[in-house]
């Protein structure tokens, strides 16, 4: 098996093309050129824009491949370039979406591959569901066979760890000192980290796989967690202590730091569920990395690129927190009078 990857040195693809190696599948990864030094020595690398599409669809060929993933296509323009590019060139067309496609709030959870795409959560969502038209529109055209995977919130070596302001790493610097942590909302909504490993291996079994063609899939997690148990899971995980939690409405958040809350906005203030029945079913996909595992392994990496900052360069959380005690306890102060 022949696997070219538009992409390769991303979280996902990273581990997709570990896990290909390991199964002895030629890969071909086309990169800009920036992480290759991080994927094993028997993948062979051709740097080049996507966006080049006579330079895409000449690699395209030169691999021959049997199956091509897409992991950085973020727009219907994309889309539509590279199917006239490569269509002539592939069997099989493996297209990295999200699960950002749907309408939020769902109707009802857990949300199944065929709930309501519209109107999309946000301009990123919207675009994804568009590319996903374009690349089931090419096979239901007989131009290739396609697979469309809705991963949701990954995480693991390589990335960071998310909280309300997304995944910047002070915050974990924040958990080891003792500080407390701003929560959105109640802290009741509900959020599943997959750990980029699974996730990866449910795109390894699409390939070739021919019950997975013309199909969309979940590939989440099957560990659904409140937000308070995330920060004290995140917590437990790294030896910090139990932390404060500071509940601020959503709407407050994002009104007073929208340039820090725009994950917050479109994603994290929404209780959701994935069905993955699917993928379990044609992919062989399975939760095998428990959140507080996959954190640990997280920050070790993070450690030793020594990639976490320091919690006191991001001063405007506590500035925050005091602001927010001050108004509150106002607050109930005023109306004391009126029990």
């Amino acid at each position: 098996m022949n696997v070219f990857i538009i992409g390769g040195t991303g979280l996902i693809s990273t581990g997709i093309v570990t896990q290909l190696v390991a199964d002895d599948r030629s890969v071909t990864v086309f990169t800009r050129g920036n992480h290759d030094g991080e994927l094993p020595g028997t993948v062979t690398h051709v740097q080049g824009d996507r966006h080049d599409t006579d330079a895409l669809e000449a690699a395209v060929a030169d691999a021959d491949p049997d199956a091509l993933v897409d992991m950085v296509c973020f727009s219907p323009e994309t889309a539509r370039e590279t199917v006239d590019a490569v269509a002539p060139h592939v069997d099989q067309y493996v297209f990295c979406s999200t699960v950002d496609v749907y309408h939020r709030p769902p109707e009802r959870n857990p949300i199944t591959e065929d709930a309501a795409r519209h109107p999309n959560v946000s301009d990123y969502g919207r675009n994804k569901a568009d590319a996903e038209d374009v690349f089931m529109g090419a096979h239901e055209d007989g131009k290739f066979e396609t697979t469309v995977i809705r991963p949701w919130s990954t995480y693991g070596e390589g990335g960071g760890v998310l909280h309300s302001f997304g995944d910047d790493t002070y915050y974990l610097d924040r958990l080891r000192a003792g500080k407390p942590i701003i929560v959105h909302g109640d802290g009741t909504s509900i959020w599943g980290p997959c750990h980029r490993d699974d996730v990866a291996r449910a795109f390894v079994n699409a390939i070739g796989n021919e019950a997975a063609y013309g199909e969309a899939y979940h590939v989440t997690s099957e560990e659904f967690i409140t937000w308070n148990q995330y920060h004290r899971r995140v917590a437990s995980a790294i030896g910090a202590p139990e932390p404060e939690l500071v509940h601020i409405p959503t709407d407050v958040l994002t009104s007073v730091v929208p340039e820090r809350t725009g994950m917050l906005r479109d994603h994290f203030q929404f209780a959701t569920t994935f069905d993955n029945s699917k993928a379990k079913r044609d992919l062989d996909h399975e939760y095998t990395v428990d959140f507080e595992t996959g954190v640990a392994r997280t920050v070790e990496w993070l450690e030793e690129n020594d990639e976490i900052d320091d919690w006191d360069e991001e001063p405007f959380e506590d500035a925050l927190i005091e602001e927010w005690r001050v108004a509150t306890s106002d607050v109930v102060a005023e109306l004391a009078e009126y029990r």
